[in-house]
């Protein structure tokens, strides 16, 4: 029998299960060249986009429809049906691959992202957790120290916040849209060890 259970055990354990693959839906613009060549499939020309997407904050490179304009930070449709102006997704990039304006525009596209999806990323005060006895997951924060780790525990222990404005009211931590951002920006970079936003 427990041979049998030992044998099961590891079936379990060595059984790999794929979840759903979750494609970006919408990405934001971070620069775009108009006569351009992809920098990952061959032979693909035409308008370059470099974005980056909305629910998983990856670099992504698309191709626009000839004759569209685009605006650094607009919020285009990438998903499976209905694009209006981008003809395919070309694929994953990485920091190293964006233009100069790219990397320059990325902080505040960010930014707008985190404000404009402000619930999610409130969320992550609300239900962060320790990592070690030592370090928890809100310090991973720039800005945030022992300090406002502690107040901003001490305050969602007695009511979740409900918005960046709640939080700052409570804790005294400003701008918390900017901080998150750089967050962000440092895990697209590959300044971080581990990531919490950016999906790998």
């Amino acid at each position: 029998m427990s041979k049998f259970l030992s044998n099961r055990d590891n079936y379990n354990r060595n059984k790999v299960t794929y979840p759903p693959r979750k494609f970006e839906e919408y990405a934001y613009v971070l620069d775009y060249i108009q006569n351009g060549k992809s920098s990952i499939v061959r032979m693909r020309e035409g308008i370059i986009v470099q974005a980056i997407g909305e629910e998983h904050l990856t670099i992504l490179e698309l191709l626009g429809i000839r004759n569209e304009k685009f605006g650094i930070g607009e919020r285009v449709y990438i998903g499976k049906e209905g694009r209006a102006k981008i003809l395919s997704v070309l694929g994953r990039i990485d920091y190293n691959h964006l233009t100069p304006t790219a990397k320059n525009e990325l902080q505040s596209v960010v930014e707008k992202i985190v404000n404009e999806n402000e619930a999610r990323f409130v969320d992550y005060f609300n239900s962060a957790q320790p990592m070690t006895p030592r370090v928890h997951s809100l310090e991973l924060i720039p800005g945030i120290g022992k300090t406002y780790m502690k107040s901003i525990l001490d305050e969602r222990d007695k009511k979740k916040f409900a918005s960046f404005m709640d939080l700052h009211d409570r804790t005294g931590l400003r701008d918390a849209s900017k901080h998150i951002a750089k967050r962000i920006c440092d895990e697209i970079s590959g300044d971080t060890r581990m990531n919490i936003f950016v999906r790998k």
